[in-house]
């Protein structure tokens, strides 16, 4: 039986290892270094948390891959389905969205993901996890619990900041001043993630999340902020007009 100290570890180094393969897919895609991840540090926390999760419920059927493999996907599925939900109430931003990808449930999660969160499960339980225990089985427990106590308090404050930060990009967002009558949708676009660089550790949330959803709402809300002003415009000249009109009829 493994202590809470090792679990903990092991949390952390997944969550690491899971920020790394973010950082390597999104580079590659982007065509340049993306340091990706919602905290400020180099962590990923569902990624830790998928781990513990097929470490603590899978490991008692480690005699069948298939066992594994099933519960890996679904286990997995679930979290990140309820990752992405919780995160949008809180910030009222999509974090990642899946929509144009096939076999995929709102946006959240789909099957291309999926398939190799099984084997990842399949790794974890057969090559990462008895390593990882090897590894930490040379450290002694008391050193264990001091380093366990250390990291939380650095992930805790973390966290505390990264929220902080969050919230301000999203008051910013919503604050950006825009001139109806010059901006386009696409120097809209650019103000808010101007605006979101000049704040502390916005460019780092802009640059792990280049399709942030926030940037595409407040364009689409101003947009047709803009649409509406310019028709009251237009239905505002004709009455005056027509007024014109009329007074001259009468003359």
């Amino acid at each position: 039986m493994e202590n809470l100290s090792t679990y903990f570890l092991l949390f952390i180094i997944y969550s690491f290892l899971g920020w790394v393969m973010e950082v390597i897919d999104c580079s590659i895609i982007e065509k340049k270094l993306v340091n990706r991840g919602f905290l400020l540090g180099p962590v990923c926390p569902i990624y830790g948390c998928g781990a513990l999760v097929i470490t603590l419920m899978l490991t008692n059927y480690k005699d069948d891959w298939i066992i594994v493999f099933c519960m890996a996907v679904i286990l997995c599925g679930i979290i990140e389905y309820f990752t992405s939900w919780a995160m949008e109430k809180i910030f009222n931003t999509r974090w990642w969205d899946y929509s144009h990808n096939k076999f995929n449930i709102n946006g959240r999660i789909c099957l291309e993901t999926m398939i190799p969160f099984g084997i990842l499960g399949l790794a974890i339980i057969y090559v990462l996890n008895p390593f990882f225990y090897n590894l930490l089985s040379y450290i002694p427990q008391n050193i264990t619990n001091i380093i366990s106590i250390i990291i939380l308090i650095i992930l805790i404050t973390d966290v505390i900041l990264s929220f902080k930060v969050i919230s301000k990009v999203t008051k910013a967002v919503k604050n950006i001043s825009i001139d109806t009558k010059k901006d386009s949708t696409n120097e809209i676009t650019k103000k808010v993630k101007e605006t979101i660089k000049d704040m502390w550790g916005g460019k780092r949330l802009l640059e792990a999340f280049p399709t942030f959803e926030t940037f595409k709402a407040k364009v689409k809300e101003v947009a047709n902020d803009t649409v509406e002003k310019s028709k009251k415009v237009i239905e505002k000249g004709k009455e005056v007009a027509n007024k014109k009109i009329e007074i001259k009829k009468k003359k």
